[in-house]
């Protein structure tokens, strides 16, 4: 197969080069452009992210269908900084809701001063009809202080703009009244800030911040990781094919994630999240093509007069593109561990980041060698850069693809040196580091994923500390009985509950035979450990019928649990095909087993760090967020999955050139030398690069991207700085020859089905 993608670049270059343009540029417009329902941005969702089958998920799903499809989206103004009493904010609002209330599709605008019908006013809708003002001074300020419309602190009224069926999502009339509204009301009222609110403009407000960050990530990822390739390659020819070969892989990773979206309900984050991994794999695997490339045009000594670069590309391919081959197994196992789960977001990133796997192995297989058979023996030659006196100087350490003997073979001397010393010295950093997981907190957050400039996210921060008395209630109970023994069963049971304060009346859902009641709380953080202590108390409560507890508090202890519940199977295939992947490179039984065992600590490192920055509030000022007290729950499952599949992507690199050369009767100590040597460059430099790309999409603002970012940047540099240089050295110095050993039966195996160079 190798041999055969070798004849198919070298032979039919340009052919190649032309398809994969053609391919990019369809790719991306289907993603951008869309086709019949929406692009890629338009099609993801923000929400609750539910489990399929889970109480809390039917408690969703059954008081969603149960809502009056006449009844839509309200818009609500808070207008900050007046005098409620002033006749001229009297005015200025009746004004504003009387021109409002003409509009198509409202239903009613309701103020401190009264509610104002509109077009689509229905009047069952409301307890009490349109009210013209307060009849008195001293009624209307008697009226003012008990109207829940009005701000605790008394500087502050609400507006709020009821809807009948309206079409579309309805982000587009509200920004329209909002934007009104608002440029009205401030200049009627010197000194007055309006902020507003609706779940059309919040969802609207994601998806310009998905796109704000990715546009910002790959402005800062892509040139970043041409300038850190120009040094290790030595110049822009050679530095600029794993970058074709990584834009034409988010072309196909947002073409992936667009199938997707007709299949799953795809997360909005979830485009940022599985592009940033699209990024990375491509240079990681273009990054191995291109040195490994380079490295045989120099042995070679291939001249345009003596042209050896099909034989130069195909020793490639069968070396190089083999290790990449079997990294994107590694990786893709990895991911799709995620499938398993029964939480819909989860399976939505890992099938949609499986894709992104078989974008960047087929870019990295196809397009990446083309383009370096057109190139050419350009490539062997000194460039431009080689020429500068001070650059040459560290071209010379970063470029040099000519020795087996350099700095990393040197630090691999001293591991080898002191392997005990090292070994311990590294672990106990490692378990360090992984100490603030002992305080992990997971956590599902909605608006607080947004950074607390948004307007959005700072009308909930105040709502519910200005105009308490319009607190929705936080936990909902569906119940499968009547509505009068629904009641009965909250007031004597429910209400004894520890937290919660109150409730509403039953209703009746008609057609289901069910009902519904809604609780308040007297706590803030529906995140909270009080938050899901309240939830798992309501489920240990007896009662005479069917009670399902929903709400954003269940929903995050459902999440979790089906975290746990498919966290040993997930784990389990991964360790399973994971293992049997690395026996049948090596044909050891050693080397699958420590290659787990230090993957594991690694991460259990890079999770620790996350902890200590995320959960505890470190370094906010820095990082530019604001803690939510927590990890987000897919966030821990992704960097898991991502970050294992990564540190399996160096593992490969490494190994499969120490066992090359014990293969061709290298002893241990110095294959582990020499391996290091020819394989360290890339793999800092691939890590470097990687590194740069999460931290350019961790800039953003939305704070899960934020998470995920940082946590994959922090596991990349554990993973090639302290285990693949430091503590894999030692741990194969210390077991030697032993490092290659498997019983008799598994060696027979082995020499039947191995993946070898």
């Amino acid at each position: 197969m190798f041999v055969g993608l070798a004849h198919l670049s070298s032979r039919h270059p340009v052919s190649v080069v032309i398809g994969w343009v053609v391919a990019t540029i369809a790719m991306l417009t289907v993603a951008m452009v869309g086709v019949g329902d929406g692009n890629l941005f338009d099609r993801t969702t923000f929400g609750a992210p539910t489990v399929n089958g889970a109480e809390s998920t039917e408690v969703y799903e059954t008081l969603g269908a149960a809502r009056d499809p006449d009844i839509g989206p309200t818009l609500t103004l808070d207008i900050q900084n007046v005098e409620p009493s002033d006749p001229e904010v009297a005015n200025a609002l009746t004004t504003v809701s009387d021109t409002i209330a003409e509009r198509d599709g409202v239903a009613a605008v309701t103020t401190p001063y009264g509610t104002v019908p509109g077009s689509a006013f229905d009047p069952e809708r409301y307890a009490t009809s349109a009210s013209a003002g307060l009849e008195s001074s001293a009624s209307q300020a008697d009226a003012l202080e008990a109207s829940p419309l009005v701000a605790q602190s008394g500087d502050a009224v609400l507006m709020t703009v009821d809807y009948g069926d309206i079409p579309g999502s309805g982000a587009g009339e509200h920004h329209e009244v909002d934007d009104w509204a608002t440029a009205y009301l401030e200049d009627e009222l010197p000194g007055a800030r309006v902020i507003s609110f609706s779940e059309p403009t919040l969802m609207n407000d994601f998806s310009h911040q998905v796109e704000s960050d990715l546009i910002k990530g790959e402005a800062i990822a892509l040139p970043v990781a041409l300038v850190v390739m120009v040094l290790v390659f030595g110049g822009f020819l050679a530095a600029s094919a794993p970058i074709i070969g990584a834009l034409a892989s988010i072309a196909g990773g947002l073409a992936v994630l667009f199938g997707f979206s007709y299949i799953l309900d795809l997360d909005q984050a979830s485009i940022n999240v599985v592009t940033v991994l699209g990024i990375g794999l491509s240079i990681d695997y273009g990054l191995l093509i291109v040195s490994r490339y380079r490295e045989e045009l120099f042995r070679s000594k291939s001249t345009p007069e003596n042209d050896m670069r099909p034989a130069v590309l195909e020793t490639t391919m069968v070396t190089a593109g083999r290790t990449v081959f079997f990294s994107s197994v590694t990786v893709a196992i990895s991911v799709a561990g995620m499938l398993i789960f029964d939480a819909e977001i989860i399976r939505g990133i890992g099938g949609a980041a499986l894709g992104v796997v078989i974008m960047a192995l087929l870019t990295a297989l196809t397009l990446v060698p083309a383009v370096l058979h057109l190139y050419g023996h350009r490539l062997s030659k000194p460039t431009v850069l080689s020429r500068i006196p001070g650059i040459r100087t560290v071209l010379k350490y970063t470029a040099d693809v000519s020795s087996d003997t350099g700095a990393f073979s040197r630090l691999a001397g001293r591991v080898q040196q002191h392997p005990w010393l090292v070994a311990i010295a590294t672990t106990g950093l490692l378990l360090l580091l992984a100490s603030p997981l002992a305080s992990l907190q997971v956590r599902n957050s909605e608006v607080e994923l947004l950074p607390v400039d948004n307007e959005s996210r700072e009308f909930v921060d105040t709502y519910a500390v200005e105009y308490p008395d319009l607190a929705s209630p936080t936990v909902h109970l569906l119940l499968e009985t009547s509505p009068e023994e629904a009641d009965a069963w909250v007031t004597s049971d429910v209400l004894d509950v520890a937290h919660v304060t109150g409730a509403t009346a039953a209703e009746e859902i008609p057609g289901t035979g069910l009902s519904t009641v809604s609780l308040y709380t007297d706590v803030d953080d529906e995140g909270s450990p009080d938050a899901t202590d309240i939830v798992r108390d309501l489920r240990d409560l007896s009662a005479p019928f069917e009670v399902s507890v929903g709400g954003t508090s269940a929903i995050q202890v459902d999440f979790i649990q089906a975290l746990a519940d498919g966290a040993p199977w997930a784990v389990g295939l991964v360790v399973i095909a994971t293992f049997v992947l690395m026996f049948l490179m090596t044909g050891s039984l050693l080397v699958p087993v420590k290659t787990l065992l230090i993957n594991a600590l690694s991460l259990a490192a890079a999770m620790g760090v996350l902890s200590w920055i995320f959960t505890e509030g470190h370094l906010e000022g820095m990082l530019g967020f604001t803690s939510t007290g927590g990890i987000e729950t897919y966030v821990l499952v992704m960097v898991l999955a991502f970050g294992f599949g990564l540190a399996m992507d160096y593992e490969v690199f490494l190994l499969a050139r120490i066992k090359e050369l014990v293969d061709a009767g290298v002893d241990n100590d110095e294959a582990v030398r020499i391996g290091l040597q020819r394989s360290g460059r890339i793999i800092t430099s691939a890590a470097a690069i990687i590194m740069l790309v999460f931290l350019g999409f961790a800039a953003g603002e939305l704070l899960v991207i934020k998470q995920v970012g940082l946590g994959l940047a922090i596991a990349v540099f554990l993973d090639a700085t302290l285990v693949r240089m430091l503590l894999v050295p030692a741990t194969m110095t210390l077991l030697g020859k032993h490092n290659w050993w498997a019983p008799k039966p598994l060696v027979r195996i082995y020499e039947k089905y191995a993946v070898k160079h």
